[in-house]
């Protein structure tokens, strides 16, 4: 017990340590910061708009009777703050695996003792605090720019969206396996990330969705996640009892988790036998 407790106590200083790093490299460039909230302001306008056309005195009459909300932009106001996190875990794991070969530093970390899930995670839980506060600050905006309606527990919200991204971030540790053994990153992290994203319901309810689809859409953690969060913001219709929701996202966190770990050290044994580690 006691030499676990000192393991234990060695990978949270370490993934504070990498946190910590990120975190002073981020505001290094305060621009970057400032755009960071700007951007998703950006691409969310254009939303706005199109749910104020398909309206009729302000209601989106249609989208109600799926959603249980006539406030089209909210619903996807929210949903943009959910991606937010999903963008996270695979970037936070997977693309940083990418970005550690061309700087050439990928091998000179990966010889280290350190263990090396320890140093993906203080990365991505540093981008997850960032994220918060910029997913707020949008939030916050957009309530004074686009009257968003938020009248639910933020706080519990937040509290939803934990066991959602831990099994996210489960998937982005299997997904930086895999960028080590292909050594690209785009690619594999713009798929995962549309199919969370879009197909799990960011900017409309899965219900509308073809049957196959919206069988594929229930097998995602972030489905149940973007909907619980709605039904607690927005007091939408939910797919399923909260309770329900709530324990197919601890089950999906702690399944995958377990699964992405073993993805991970596999490839890593992989690329560590052929010599691979660092190659860009």
């Amino acid at each position: 017990m006691a030499k676990f407790s000192k393991w234990l106590c060695s990978q949270l200083r370490l993934i504070g340590a990498t946190a910590r790093k990120e975190f002073i490299i981020f505001t290094r460039y305060p621009a970057n910061a400032v755009l960071s909230l700007i951007e998703p302001l950006m691409w969310l306008t254009p939303l706005y708009f199109m749910g104020k056309a398909f309206s009729v005195g302000g209601h989106a009459v249609g989208f109600e009777g799926f959603t249980g909300t006539s406030d089209y932009f909210s619903f996807v106001m929210v949903g943009a703050f959910m991606s937010s996190y999903i963008a996270v875990a695979f970037w936070g794991m997977a693309y940083s695996i990418e970005e550690d070969m061309i700087l050439g530093v990928l091998e000179p970390n990966w010889v280290t003792p350190a263990n090396r899930v320890s140093i993906l995670l203080g990365r991505s839980i540093m981008f997850a605090l960032l994220t918060t506060v910029q997913s707020l600050g949008v939030l916050l905006i957009g309530a004074l720019l686009f009257n968003v309606k938020v009248s639910g527990d933020i706080f519990v919200a937040l509290l939803i969206i934990v066991p959602m991204l831990i099994a996210i971030l489960g998937l982005g540790l299997g997904l930086a396996g895999i960028v080590l053994a292909i050594r690209r990153a785009q690619t594999a992290i713009d798929m995962s990330n549309w199919v969370f994203s879009q197909i799990s319901g960011m900017q409309f309810p899965v219900t509308v969705l073809p049957k196959p689809l919206m069988a594929v859409a229930l097998t995602l953690p972030a489905t149940y996640g973007y909907d619980a969060v709605r039904s607690v913001l927005l007091g939408t219709n939910p797919l399923l009892p909260m309770k329900q929701e709530i324990m197919i996202l601890v089950t999906s966190a702690i399944v995958m988790c377990i699964v992405g770990r073993a993805v991970f050290y596999t490839f890593d044994r992989r690329c560590r036998r052929l010599g691979t580690i660092g190659g860009h």
